[in-house]
């Protein structure tokens, strides 16, 4: 290579680096793979803010963003060499918003998709797992908690104790609402509420729609509770007991040919 050649390989590393800091979705497959491996680990939100990475692009928070699924589902769907798609999830949750993002982007590939849960695959994670064909989860994963909560602490007696005086200089009647240095009215709460059951009765409905459910059914089992895999089999919030090797063979008998991961 010239010195020029080098110089251009070098800004190209760069660009695919900063891309991916970016959670713009760059992902690349090798050719000798045909399973694209996709990880869905900690705390899931629509997109990660630049201090999230360290100065070398590592990750410095245990965390995923919608976002960057999305493209990677998207970039599996456009690559010819890949003939599945896994989700491997390790979550306690996250935002409504960013689950809804993943399931609906499983939904629409037209490759056959499988999501793994590993330890924990709950609330806006499980909601994430539900666009795939196919879940599979030990009989000692975490599953479900099909419900929504906005609860935190209120500092209000703190800082009476340690001197200070919230001063509220604000237009709007609700604009300071879920300010925890402020006592929450009822007015507050119940508008917050209004939104949160418009969310959790959302969530019912993905699930009952995307695993097949009777809605009923699923709103049984929405008291936002999680349960172990075995009982999440018997309630179909997952299609088999297993992890990796059950995945693979299930997308083995639909791709017909060996699966081969891509490297993550």
């Amino acid at each position: 290579f010239s010195a020029r050649n080098i110089v251009l390989v070098a800004l190209g590393v760069l660009l695919v680096a900063v891309a991916v800091w970016q959670g713009e979705g760059v992902k690349i497959f090798s050719a000798d793979c045909n399973i694209a491996w996709l990880q869905l680990r900690g705390e899931l939100s629509t997109y990660l803010p630049p201090e999230s990475y360290g100065e070398n692009g590592e990750l410095l928070t245990d965390a995923t963003a919608s976002e960057a699924l999305v493209n990677f589902i998207a970039e599996a769907e456009e690559n010819d060499s890949i003939k599945g798609i896994v989700l491997e999830i390790n979550s306690l949750g996250g935002r409504a918003v960013a689950a809804e993002e993943v399931a609906n982007a499983l939904k629409r590939a037209e490759k056959p998709t499988v999501a793994i849960i590993r330890e924990s695959g709950i609330s806006a994670a499980y909601w994430a797992a539900t666009g795939a064909d196919w879940i599979v989860a030990s009989r000692n994963s975490d599953v479900g908690s099909i419900g929504i909560t906005s609860s935190y602490v209120e500092n209000v007696e703190k800082n009476k104790k340690e001197g200070l005086r919230y001063q509220q200089l604000s237009i709007g009647k609700y604009k300071d609402s879920f300010d925890p240095n402020k006592p929450l009215t009822q007015e507050e709460k119940n508008l917050i509420l209004r939104d949160l059951k418009i969310i959790y009765e959302n969530f019912i409905e993905a699930v009952a729609k995307n695993r097949n459910i009777p809605t009923e059914a699923v709103r049984k089992l929405a008291d936002g509770s999680s349960m172990l895999g075995a009982m999440a089999l018997e309630n179909k919030l997952i299609d088999e007991i297993g992890g990796e090797k059950e995945a693979l063979a299930h997308l083995e008998g639909i791709i017909e040919e060996t699966p081969k991961v891509c490297p993550n």
